[in-house]
């Protein structure tokens, strides 16, 4: 294949996976990022260039003139004060869209956004509507804001990842599986909570489909990505937690709770605890987004659950022994 495919953060979890699917595909792949390959054999493809220094980006993608666009690159831990923190998520994609602007022959883009432009159980108006509770959602939602302000001339789509799991991820999300290996975790009394995950072979396969598929309605811009159904929470557990021989145990709500607060208390002098009241909350309290949109451009699910744990859990035993 001659297309070219433009990936921005190509260096991170998501980007990792999309670029080895892409570059098997036979495409012609460059990804721009200002961290290294987390594979070497792709630093060939690899330009280090900062997305919020425009001349230097302009000149990379310019040069490569790509057919598609995938912009993953962004900053994404919550440890950010306030908004000039994440300019990589505002500036790096008012600068694409500038120098998108002058590609010709550009058919598309994905601008990835994320789940948190609203906290876990806000049930959404539309597209437009927002509720974010950390200052990187905030970040995401103007990010959303800088493609409506200035919307592609090609076809475009922002999509919003979930909680994306599987190989080459990180922090926070490979902590569920960390925490179920080391038998930190704990089943809540017997509370059940729903949330939508996404195995990241899945979310590949509907990131592709999104970009080569039309997505013209500007009514119907924003896609989630995940897994569909939603998650219950202790039956995933239980399922890792079989694949390793192991038995999570169960502990009374009220004992939790305390763990929580006395989490919260040794927080205020900056002594890190498993259990505080943030994570109790969002143990114990459904996160589902409605993929509805999402699976009628990909409706198939290329992986179940079982077999993306058991993939990630191989990866995860081949990546401790380097």
């Amino acid at each position: 294949m001659s297309e070219k495919i433009l990936l921005t953060g190509a260096s991170g979890f998501i980007g990792t996976n999309l670029l080895e699917d892409l570059f098997g595909k036979g495409y012609v792949v460059k990804n721009i990022d200002i961290h290294e390959p987390k594979l070497s054999e792709r630093m060939s493809v690899w330009s280090n260039i900062d997305i919020t220094q425009y001349e230097p980006f302009e000149r990379a993608v310019l040069d490569f003139n790509p057919d598609y666009i995938i912009h993953l690159a962004a900053r994404t831990d919550l440890d950010g004060k306030n908004l000039t923190d994440y300019s990589a998520n505002i500036i790096g994609v008012e600068n694409l869209l500038k120098i998108a602007d002058r590609l010709g022959g550009l058919k598309k883009i994905v601008i990835t956004s994320s789940k948190f432009v609203t906290r876990n159980g806000y049930v959404i108006k539309d597209q437009y509507d927002y509720c974010p509770h950390t200052i990187y959602g905030e970040s995401k939602v103007e990010t959303e804001k800088c493609v409506w302000r200035n919307p592609p001339k090609c076809d475009w789509c922002i999509i919003r990842p979930t909680s994306i799991w599987g190989p080459w991820f990180g922090v926070p999300y490979r902590n569920f599986f960390d925490m179920v290996m080391r038998r930190l975790y704990v089943h809540i009394g017997h509370i059940k909570c729903h949330k939508t995950y996404g195995y990241i072979g899945n979310a590949v396969y509907q990131i592709e489909r999104l970009l080569f598929t039309e997505t013209l309605d500007k009514e119907n811009k924003v896609f989630y990505i995940g897994d569909e159904p939603a998650y219950e929470i202790n039956e995933w557990a239980d399922e890792i937690a079989q694949e390793l021989g192991l038995r999570i145990p169960v502990m009374p709500v009220w004992v939790v709770k305390g763990l929580a607060i006395f989490g919260d208390f040794l927080g205020l002098f900056h002594i890190h605890f498993p259990m505080q009241s943030f994570r109790f909350e969002n143990m114990t309290n459904d996160g589902i987004n409605d993929m509805t949109n999402t699976y009628e451009a990909a409706p198939e699910k290329p992986f179940s659950r079982l077999e993306g744990t058991r993939e990630t859990l191989k990866w995860m035993e081949q990546y401790s022994r380097k």
